[in-house]
């Protein structure tokens, strides 16, 4: 059975929103090996609509000398969760129609690599509850933001997790990786 690995670059104080506005100055080689190996346990992405949107927007004109996720990004198998969608036109995308929950247990159920998310809060939240997210990855980067949209917000259901593996790296930043309790 795959397992869905939800991946987010998040603050101290728990923004995940823009990670490009102040992630990128601690990216080194640890963080890149650290991504690296989550798209390379992976066959398939899944994301909600804004994340897709903004990725498909910036992604397909990228090749691997801008950026060396490029050729994953533009090739791996992409699920799209949407309510308001009606298609998707990015290289290997599929949006999800019917009950999303019975189609993400379906595409578990097949057999493949991980399907990982990026970014994609609101999805990540709505899978926490529904109980189909395996793995939680979080990259802890060492800044307060101050404001912007948080994983969690203060108000909301819990959600059991134990610590599975944690590494820090040079830079100050901790990966911290939950599985469900």
């Amino acid at each position: 059975m795959r397992k869905i690995v939800a991946n987010l670059f998040t603050s101290l104080d728990g923004v995940v929103e823009a990670p490009d506005k102040w992630s990128l100055r601690y990216w080194n080689d640890e963080i890149g090996r650290a991504v690296g190996a989550g798209m390379a346990a992976a066959d398939a992405m899944l994301l909600g609509r804004v994340t897709y949107e903004g990725f498909a927007e910036a992604w397909p004109g990228r090749t691997v000398e801008d950026d060396e996720g490029a050729e994953f990004m533009n090739s791996v198998r992409k699920y799209v969760l949407s309510s308001t969608l009606t298609e998707v036109t990015w290289n290997n995308s599929t949006l999800l129609t019917g009950d999303p929950a019975e189609a993400i247990r379906a595409l578990k159920a097949e057999p493949g690599g991980s399907i990982m998310t990026s970014g994609s809060t609101t999805a990540v939240r709505w899978l926490l509850t529904e109980g189909l997210i395996d793995e939680l990855n979080l990259l802890l980067y060492p800044i307060v933001v101050g404001r912007g949209k948080r994983l969690f917000p203060a108000e909301g259901p819990s959600f059991p997790l134990v610590l599975a593996k944690s590494a820090t790296f040079s830079n100050g930043v901790v990966q911290l990786t939950y599985v469900p309790a």
